[in-house]
């Protein structure tokens, strides 16, 4: 799961990166501002993507979705492109957790079914 949020955030740092020009030249907004709001969220996206194996910097993942998400109604167009991350980004969870889900499964019926064969006395084994 942590892999794919990961990767999500690499994608959305750029994006939030490009956000600047867009603010600067169609919103009239200053470059100051901009570059603070957005260019900070891209950092921290950058950052928490490689910090993903923590369980803060996953929860301040989901903050920073929302951040974005509420960010994006100052710059006509970018609602979209937030709708799109925050979509790549519960998707991630989603399929992340039956992914790791699954292995966890599937190495619990390995370990199982060494543990079987083992304890038959097998000659394989011994």
């Amino acid at each position: 799961m942590r892999t794919i949020c990961a990767v999500v955030l690499v994608f959305e740092a750029i994006v939030i990166g490009l956000a600047i020009p867009v603010a600067t030249n169609l919103q009239d907004m200053g470059i100051a501002v901009a570059g603070g709001l957005w260019g900070g969220m891209a950092v921290a996206a950058l950052v928490l993507s490689g910090l993903q194996k923590r369980t803060w910097a996953h929860y301040a993942g989901w903050a920073l979705q929302a951040a974005f998400l509420l960010s994006s109604f100052w710059v006509s167009g970018m609602l979209l492109f937030a709708v799109v991350f925050v979509s790549l980004w519960v998707t991630g969870v989603v399929m992340g957790r039956r992914v790791d889900e699954a292995r966890a499964a599937h190495s619990a019926a390995v370990h199982a079914q060494e543990a079987s064969a083992s304890g038959t006395g097998s000659p394989q084994t011994r």
